[in-house]
């Protein structure tokens, strides 16, 4: 049997350092006093492109070296996006008690007993190295570019999928015979699982993911130490090869608001014909979510307040309005409300005046008939408007603007009353419609 730590989307950058920096530092404490005897980081340790001397590469390069001086570490190429091409090739350099071996490309590894990689020249070992205590089958980030540029950009999502399922399949045999040798077998590897669910809840359907269940199982190891989804799930099954897993740890912080689950690593237990883990707490930072249907309500959000813990906690509170009460928002309250937070993000969804058009209306030879027009498709009283555009026609302007401020009656241009007509000039509403 032997003790792995699991961890996986360390996603060190500028944005995540303090997030990503504390949680894998107490995740290395925790591993280290567990006593495991060998760490796999499966993709994605970093968040972006990282220069040599920027705080975040230092940081991560100071940790793996702490983890290298405890048990050996097996590092896993990521999405390419996350981690570009040599990324990783520093991490060999590091120096430490015990190696690091970077896995960047399909590859068998051994663990021997003197705590020491020995990589295969090729996809796989022709026969098991003597004195391997474990096996580890390496399929990194699969550049399905060059998929595309082989079997044609339509076809690539399928074929990544399918070639990918023979390639577990070609790693069965081996996995067979260090089964019968009393060896645990690990299969490391970076992507998504067909119908596993992201951290906000999203199920991940589709025909561009790389693994199903079916296929993994079917390469016949113990334990599959997956990375590229930040929830952590598992499935299990019992079977002629003994029970085999297969599990994401998660992201190891939270990074994102909405994340749903824990955060943490992995603490797998492996043996020759079964696998378990235990899934390990992080520090992760705290998210709120406070969701207004509109307008924010001040005396709901004190409520909320006062029932939830936002005291160091990363709050977002989001509200949907009118693009005509968008100013009616009061942003300076609510942040005062939440003065206790460590992070306050508001997010305001503003829906725009829709204006309808209607089709032929700058056709028509009077103004009065483009009213009709447009009162009709905008499903308006056209009796009033008529009036009004009587009395805009027949008196001047200071006449009716003196009336009005006066409060008397205004003539409809007929010799007949209006009572406490509203003024409306085309310019202000109906000019889009009549304009058309």
């Amino acid at each position: 049997m032997i003790r792995v730590a699991h961890f996986s989307d360390l996603h060190y950058g500028t944005k995540n350092l303090a997030e990503a920096d504390r949680c894998f530092g107490a995740a290395i404490d925790r591993a280290i006093a567990l006593g495991v005897e060998v760490a796999v980081v499966s993709g994605d340790a970093t968040d972006h492109a990282l220069d040599l001397h920027a705080p975040a590469a230092e940081r991560l390069v100071a940790q793996v070296r702490r983890l290298a001086d405890h048990c050996p570490v097996l590092m896993l190429q990521g999405t390419f996006s996350h981690e570009p091409p040599g990324t990783l090739s520093i991490f060999r350099l590091l120096g430490g008690r015990h190696p690091v071996h970077v896995a960047d490309r399909i590859e068998q590894v051994a663990l021997t007993a003197q705590r020491n990689w020995l990589a295969s020249t090729t996809w796989c070992f022709d026969e098991l190295p003597a004195g391997a205590r474990s096996l580890f089958s390496c399929v990194p980030t699969v550049n399905k570019a060059v998929v595309a540029a082989t079997v044609g950009a339509a076809d690539a999502a399928q074929a990544v999928g399918e070639h990918l399922a023979l390639l577990l399949r070609g790693y069965a045999p081996s996995h067979r015979a260090a089964r019968l040798q009393g060896i645990p077998t690990i299969v490391v590897s970076h992507g998504t699982v067909f119908g596993c669910v992201s951290e906000h809840g999203v199920p991940m359907a589709g025909f561009d993911h790389e693994f199903t269940t079916g296929a993994l199982f079917g390469a016949e190891a113990q334990a599959f130490l997956l990375g590229h989804i930040h929830r952590h799930q598992s499935w299990a099954v019992e079977g002629a090869a003994g029970r085999q897993c297969i599990a994401y740890p998660g992201a190891i912080g939270r990074f994102h608001y909405g994340e749903e689950g824990e955060k943490g690593f992995l603490l797998w237990e492996v043996e020759a014909a079964q696998a378990r883990f235990t899934l390990e707490p992080t520090p992760a930072r705290r998210t709120v979510d406070i969701v207004f249907e509109g307008k924010p309500n001040l005396d709901a959000l004190r409520a909320a307040v006062a029932q939830r813990d936002v005291a160091g906690a990363f709050v977002r509170v989001r509200w949907t309005v009118a693009d005509e009460d968008r100013h009616e928002v009061d942003r300076a309250t609510i942040l005062q409300l939440l003065e206790g937070a460590a992070e306050t993000k508001l997010e305001g969804r503003i829906v725009p005046v829709v204006r309808t058009r209607a089709a032929g209306i700058s056709q028509l030879a009077n103004l009065a008939d483009k009213v009709r027009v447009w009162a009709q498709v905008t499903e308006a009283r056209v009796e009033p408007l008529i009036e009004c555009l009587q009395v805009l026609s027949s008196q001047g302007p200071d006449a009716i603007a003196e009336r009005v401020l006066r409060g008397q009656d205004v003539p409809n241009g007929e010799g007949g009353i209006e009572a406490e007509v509203t003024v409306l000039p085309p310019t202000a509403e109906l000019e889009p419609a009549l304009l058309s």
